[in-house]
């Protein structure tokens, strides 16, 4: 059985070999133009169309992405200021127990808000894709037929036109040595000739009709869900950017109820304070009035701050000699300038860079302009840099996580 699977995996294999080379010779004969190509305007349109919307996707897609992972780091930040502000409110402040409670809903509605936006939006997004990479591989598979089905028919015609050629030598006098065989002997001669050219043309045939019937069968299919699917972007986009639009209009108006509590218990607060303020008297004792004098006597002996206080003069370190935010290496040729990540960033595809706050990135220009996403960069980590020497490790990120340096 082994050997048996062998064999008819070598045959699988040559025969696959064979597909090529007869490919690649059709392809070949049609450029120099000495083979016509099956040709299929409406269906090249729709192809075109395809790839516009395949690309208008990814864009889509990874925007989005980096949308939420945004309003993640906004969360995280948003947290971070509450459970400071919480830290700092002493207990004996007005509205302790309402700060506590605005703390948990705060983080309760941006988790609401995360995961509503993963459901309505990225999921959906997620699949809305998905079903791209399946057609376009039935669509290089149709190319793939096509080619096949051209040169079946150009290998036919080529059998046809031989044949003619043979009944045209059929119909001549015989040979000479065809002459010189029986009667008999001449008449199995022209049968077998005619025979093995109606096989040749027999088999070409039948070739020819399975090669149309498969290009036939994918394109026919192709055909249907190509306009289809063209058309379900504009409901795709709608329905997308209406839950975007819902969810934000919702989170903003929850969102500001809180901003006010917040802001009157910041008033009341202040309020507060206003209220133990101490009352001054016009009317003090005798005792009072001595300790005051005595107070300010004492303080018109104490030594002021000697003005040589290095402390006190010397000023801060100028920022403005830091360069890069973290080191003055020599920038390598070719970075256009740098740039520092002000947030976090969790790269989620192949060709993104992961950045933490405060990571130094070497902005490099696209070898491709054209390949460059609206409000995306190009780089590579100063910190690789300063380690390897190369500028190999480069990725894409979000230019609004990042500041110029």
């Amino acid at each position: 059985m082994a050997e048996t699977g062998k064999g008819v995996n070598a045959g699988k294999l040559a025969s696959n070999v064979q597909k090529r080379i007869t490919r690649a010779q059709e392809k070949m004969m049609q450029k120099l133009g000495k083979a016509d190509e099956t040709k299929d305007t409406a269906f090249e349109e729709s192809v075109a169309n395809f790839n516009k919307q395949m690309t208008e996707g990814t864009k889509l897609q990874r925007d989005l992405r980096a949308y939420l992972a945004a309003v993640k780091t906004m969360h995280e930040s948003s947290k971070r200021l509450q459970d400071c502000l919480a830290d700092m409110y002493e207990p004996d402040w007005f509205g302790k127990e309402e700060m506590d409670a605005l703390a948990e809903d705060t983080d309760v509605i941006w988790d609401d808000f995360y995961q509503k936006l993963v459901d309505s939006a990225l999921i959906s997004m997620d699949t809305y894709m998905a079903q791209f990479p399946e057609i376009k591989a039935r669509i290089a598979k149709r190319e793939r037929k096509l080619v096949d089905f051209d040169s079946a028919r150009h290998h036919f015609a080529s059998i046809q036109k031989s044949k003619k050629k043979d009944e045209a030598k059929i119909a001549k006098p015989l040979a000479l040595m065809e002459k010189a065989a029986p009667g008999w002997a001449q008449g199995i001669i022209t049968a077998h000739q005619i025979a093995q050219t109606n096989l040749s043309r027999s088999q070409a045939e039948e070739e020819l009709g399975k090669a149309q019937k498969v290009f036939e069968e994918i394109s026919y299919d192709l055909q249907e869900e190509l306009p289809t699917l063209w058309n379900s972007r504009v409901g795709f986009y709608v329905t997308t950017f209406q839950n975007v639009a819902g969810l934000e209009e919702k989170f903003h108006r929850e969102m500001g109820k809180l901003n006010q509590n917040l802001f009157d218990i910041m008033t009341k607060l202040e309020e507060q304070r206003q209220a133990k303020k101490p009352v001054k008297t016009t009317g003090k004792s005798e005792a009072a009035a001595n300790h005051n004098a005595t107070a300010a006597s004492e303080s018109d002996t104490t030594t002021p701050a000697s003005k040589t206080d290095t402390s006190a003069t010397t000023p801060p370190n100028d920022a403005t000699t830091v360069t890069n935010g973290s080191s003055d290496a020599e920038v390598p040729s070719g970075v256009a300038y740098k740039v520092k990540a002000m947030h976090d960033y969790a790269a989620t595809d192949s060709d993104e860079l992961d950045l933490k706050a405060g990571d130094i990135v070497l902005v490099l220009p696209f070898d491709n302009p054209d390949e460059q996403d609206e409000g995306w960069l190009l780089g590579v980590k100063e910190s690789h840099w300063l380690v390897n020497k190369d500028l190999t490790a480069k990725g894409v990120f979000p230019e609004n996580f990042t500041q110029r340096l």
